[in-house]
């Protein structure tokens, strides 16, 4: 079993607050690491039927027969919240409760009403590459684009293209009819590639919806279901101004590689190459890997890009604390010149004495000047 870098911070915070809950995409193993971590508690899981119709038929009944336990997918009863917030706040025993769920907004809405303060929220991903690479799984960058880190496409040996199409048929008939009743699946199918075909874009809604045939209302909702289902995330631009005008549209990723590159129809490791989204997936992987390392930390990431009207910009600005450390992704394996132009216009507009970082697709690194230049398997070595 591959070792999760997040179990250490989910034990101890189950020390600490009465509910504990682990929020996440389908599939990206919430289940394996809960039972792995709490082996002494009792585990449910609402996506079953009989389960779930208990939890909501009779909920005082449901949690006196699981006192102490994991309860799996609880995004399908939260009205059992409330009841759960009555429970703890009687015993109030650190770790009583663990709660997993694939789908941030259903789950976050009734915490926030029922137990805030009492509730501790981690998100777990698929995996890192470093929680591979520890594994002894170390590839070129290539590999993860297409393979993605679904647990599952390791733990089972799949190729992605046999992992993929059922991973989308699930997320659809089960996720996607939860959060909102969409009539016309093989148009959000659609509206999902169109997606995949923009990742490491500006996010147009405007044309996103025109090329997708449905109005600008429905594609804004589209996009709120495939972040809330951990399918995409936004990058919001830097809001510092230092007196030019800025972009103020989000850049649209996805959070696995594999599944945008299925999504484009990329069906080969060597397809990569010649693909025109090449270089917008390993921006996709690096991003998310500092997410990843974040959110496994218990944090979470303070993460923007800079672009202003006239065409220089950032690929990606972390702030940590005071401090803004600026980072270029670079798919390419030598280092010219060209990667260090937005870094250096950065230091000059923002007068940051702070070093940038080149993240690119080689294996060496180097100290320049203003600036480290280091492969993107070292992400989760850097400082902050």
């Amino acid at each position: 079993m591959i070792a999760r870098e997040l179990e250490a911070r989910l034990i101890y915070l189950a020390k600490k607050y009465p509910v504990i809950t682990l929020t996440g995409p389908r599939q990206s193993g919430k289940t394996t690491l809960v039972k792995k971590a709490f082996p002494g508690k009792k585990y449910v899981s609402l996506e079953d039927p009989d389960h779930r119709r208990f939890a909501q038929q009779d909920p005082r009944g449901f949690l006196k027969s699981y006192p102490n336990a994991v309860i799996d997918e609880a995004q399908y009863v939260p009205e059992l919240f409330s009841y759960i917030q009555t429970k703890v706040d009687e015993e109030n025993t650190p770790g009583q409760y663990i709660l997993t769920g694939s789908q941030d907004f259903l789950l976050f809405e009734k915490i926030t009403q029922s137990l805030a303060g009492r509730v501790a929220v981690l998100k777990l991903l698929p995996f890192s590459y470093a929680e591979l690479s520890a594994s002894g799984i170390e590839e070129q960058y290539e590999y993860y684009l297409y393979n993605g880190f679904y647990p599952r496409i390791y733990d089972m040996n799949l190729s992605p293209e046999d992992f993929y199409p059922g991973y989308m048929q699930t997320y659809i008939e089960r996720d996607v009819r939860l959060i909102r009743n969409i009539t016309d699946l093989s148009r959000f199918q659609l509206f999902i590639k169109l997606c995949a075909g923009r990742t490491g874009q500006l996010l147009n809604i405007s044309s996103l919806a025109d090329d997708c045939g449905i109005s600008r209302t429905t594609a804004s909702g589209w996009i709120s279901i495939l972040e809330a289902s951990y399918i995409i995330f936004l990058l919001r631009p830097h809001h510092r101004n230092f007196n030019k005008r800025l972009v103020k549209m989000p850049k649209l990723y996805f959070y696995d590689t594999g599944l945008a590159a299925y999504l484009l129809g990329i069906n080969s490791i060597e397809q990569l190459d010649t693909h025109y989204g090449k270089g917008a997936l390993f921006e996709s992987l690096v991003i998310s890997e500092l997410m990843k390392k974040a959110y496994n930390a218990g944090k979470e990431p303070h993460c923007f890009f800079w672009r202003n009207k006239t065409g220089n910009e950032v690929d990606l600005l972390i702030e940590e604390g005071s401090r803004i450390i600026p980072l270029e992704i670079k798919s390419g394996r030598t280092v010219n010149q060209n990667y260090f132009k937005g870094l250096k216009y950065w230091r000059k507009i923002s007068h940051s004495e702070e070093k940038g970082i080149v993240l690119f697709g080689g294996d060496y690194q180097q100290e320049r000047e203003f600036s480290l230049v280091t492969s993107w398997k070292n992400i989760d070595t850097l400082n902050f």
